[in-house]
């Protein structure tokens, strides 16, 4: 980690429960009646593993109909998971949406590192309500590049783009794995947890 007199020259944030809040169970709770209901169908059925597959670049037509015919009586349930994936997003999450613009008004430069899939990245990037994206210089988006995190090919990608020293770069997520895969490859890293942890951890760096 950089001592004092050597802050990070870029930072590098996730995007999806770092700076803008998604959950599927905020759309599948309007369409099951009971919660262990839904957490089964989430764990068996539209599971995260299948999502990694979207994220990693998966069309969505190809994800959706495959698995419809494995369950054919899930099959509307499952159609949802696209056609009403916007409401599975709860908007920007304010707090870190604010150390991002701190960030940004010091001229810290920025990029963007997120597993999403590039059918659905388009739906918030660009929109309004997520003008703060335009903050970085760069959003690897792991559908478009299909590569996907924690995998190193994708943080490797990041260092020959940037042309920095992971050393030099401070990587910000939520998953575990993605940091410890930052974490063995050298870079700086803060596991989110909330804004208040992040803002602390900025100060120590001397970024804001």
């Amino acid at each position: 980690m950089p001592n004092a007199a050597t802050p990070p020259e870029l930072v590098l944030f996730d995007l999806g429960g770092v700076l803008i809040d998604w959950d599927p169970r905020r759309l599948y709770r309007k369409l099951f009646a009971d919660e262990a209901a839904m957490e089964q169908f989430l764990s068996t059925v539209c599971t995260p593993a299948w999502n990694l597959e979207l994220d990693r670049g998966r069309p969505f037509a190809v994800a959706v109909e495959e698995l419809a015919a494995l369950y054919p009586e899930e099959r509307p349930l499952i159609e949802a998971y696209r056609q009403r994936w916007l409401e599975m997003i709860g908007g920007p999450i304010g707090e870190t949406v604010t150390l991002l613009e701190e960030l940004a008004a010091r001229r810290t430069p920025l990029r963007a590192l997120t597993n999403w899939s590039a059918e659905t990245f388009t739906l918030v990037h660009p929109h309004p309500d997520y003008a703060f994206l335009e903050r970085f210089a760069q959003i690897y988006v792991s559908g478009e590049l299909r590569m996907i995190k924690p995998n190193d090919d994708i943080f490797e990608h990041v260092l020959e783009d940037t042309g920095l020293a992971a050393e030099s770069i401070l990587f910000i997520d939520d998953s575990a794995a993605n940091i410890r895969t930052a974490e063995r490859l050298g870079f700086v890293t803060h596991r989110f947890a909330g804004a208040d942890g992040l803002e602390l951890h900025l100060r120590d760096l001397q970024l804001i």
